[in-house]
């Protein structure tokens, strides 16, 4: 009983196989992150929001 107990076990804890299917889904994640935060940074709005802030924080007296 012990012996059929402990085979349960190593079969419901075993995730063999699992790590490269895991790495390689986390990895098509970051790389469409990456590619919507590039998108989004470089399009015209954010460049000329980021501009402005900047043009308004240097020109501020002191």
């Amino acid at each position: 009983m012990r012996a059929l107990m402990c085979r349960i076990w190593v079969r419901l804890c075993a995730d063999d196989g699992m790590t490269t299917a895991e790495y390689a889904i986390g990895t098509l994640a970051a790389a469409a992150l990456a590619a919507v935060l590039y998108t989004v940074v470089t399009g015209q709005s954010v460049t000329t929001a980021i501009t402005g802030l900047i043009e308004r924080a240097l020109s501020v007296r002191f």
